[in-house]
């Protein structure tokens, strides 16, 4: 398996459509300024029944820890370029156009906040 690493622009991904079979993220979608469109356009490159490998840090499905993540995001994404620590990641990546082919989420140690985890893979139709 060749592995290429194609630039820093997840929002303008420099390939062709329907040329990747595999796409992986780590940590990353909650800085990327338009991640509905870099979703986008890993969909778009992706050929069908391609995967997108997954490990996020998001939005917490506790109600305290997500009204906290709300408080601390405009701070976070000031101090930690532009990190949001309330982006539900599972809804980006089904409305991205996917289907989650299977999903885990966990609380990491440390602060709630910041440690709420989806990892996963999910595929092109």
């Amino acid at each position: 398996m060749t592995v290429e690493y194609v630039g820093l622009d997840g929002q303008a991904l420099p390939l062709e459509s329907a040329s990747v079979d595999h796409v992986l993220t780590t940590w990353t979608m909650c800085t990327i300024p338009d991640v509905e469109g870099a979703l986008s356009e890993i969909h778009r490159v992706l050929r069908p029944g391609g995967e997108l490998h997954f490990a996020e840090h998001g939005r917490s499905p506790e109600p305290n820890v997500a009204r906290w993540q709300d408080r601390l995001t405009p701070l976070q994404r000031r101090l930690f370029g532009g990190c949001h620590l309330n982006r539900s990641i599972d809804a980006l990546i089904t409305r991205g156009g996917f289907d989650v082919l299977r999903m885990a989420t966990y609380q990491m140690r440390g602060p709630k906040p910041m440690g709420y985890t989806f990892e996963g893979l999910a595929a092109k139709p």
